[in-house]
């Protein structure tokens, strides 16, 4: 991303991202029922625009528009941004074809105007620490990246990702049951329900409501001593007691508390969240 800011502060030009919605994978993929991903639309422009991307061009993925080949999609940006230069990344493919920028510089494309820029993997590839091998180290992906959310692994996820994973939906009726135990709570419905939601657990979060930011504690699981059955998003926000039904929620998961478990009791529970509470 830094490669393609600079180069267009360079040129004096517009540093522009194509992205494509729904996900790639959604729509090529007939196991792809059970794929989350890891930034909303939403998310995505948030994050890129942070980073010095002037504009974020987001374009329908269909079966069609996949069997379009490299050059043909060279063209197209041409053609429909004015691009005169494009990034590719060492282990990016394009087209039906799945063309790497090193293929592409080598076969000229003559008729294809832009200039490719090729950063190399050697250079640009992160790696991270193996927590569970400290004498290793795991490239960073995607797939280790939602491997770590899905083990409740949030701070070798944030590691990865540069930034706090979050979740951000909407505030829904719940049972009210944590009111009654002094630890009212908010029940979240994701706007994205392709969001992927790390392991059940209790979480440290950063919560955005209203305006402002307050430290929680997120319940992610089904809520094992009232035999709850849903799995379900909830979340204590400390020093807050307002009605915010209705309304946006964004959660930002610093660290693991604890697993997600059974009580004896209610006063059992209570006493456990005291404890929680105590160590954010």
């Amino acid at each position: 991303m830094e490669t393609v800011v600079s180069s267009a502060r360079e040129r004096g030009e517009e540093a522009i991202v194509v992205t494509f919605w729904p996900h790639p994978r959604t729509v090529l993929q007939q196991d792809a029922r059970d794929f989350r991903i890891l930034t909303s639309l939403e998310e995505k422009k948030m994050l890129l625009e942070a980073n010095g991307i002037d504009r974020v061009e987001v374009l329908p993925f269909t079966k069609e528009f996949a069997a379009m080949k490299a050059e043909e999609y060279l063209h197209f940006l041409r053609k429909t941004f004015g691009t005169t230069l494009m990034v590719m990344g060492y282990d990016n493919r394009i087209g039906s074809d799945r063309k790497t920028a090193l293929e592409i510089i080598e076969e000229s494309y003559p008729s294809a105007p832009q200039e490719i820029i090729f950063c190399d993997g050697a250079q640009k590839t992160n790696f991270l620490q193996s927590s569970s091998s400290p004498s290793q180290t795991v490239a960073i992906s995607s797939t280790q990246i939602r491997k770590a959310l899905e083990e409740g692994m949030i701070e070798q996820a944030n590691e990865m990702l540069g930034y706090e994973y979050g979740l951000y939906g909407v505030v829904v009726a719940g049972n009210r049951l944590g009111r009654t135990i002094g630890f009212p709570t908010a029940n979240m419905q994701l706007y994205e329900p392709l969001k992927l939601v790390p392991m059940n657990g209790v979480y440290a979060v950063e919560v955005e409501v209203l305006g402002q930011k307050y430290k929680g504690m997120c319940n992610i699981g089904v809520r094992p001593t009232v035999d709850g059955k849903v799995r379900t998003i909830e979340t204590h926000i400390l020093d807050f007691d307002q009605d915010i039904y209705g309304l946006p929620l964004r959660l930002r998961f610093l660290r693991r508390i604890r697993d997600e478990r059974k009580f004896p009791s209610l006063d059992a529970l209570k006493e456990q969240l005291v404890q929680d509470k105590l160590s954010i």
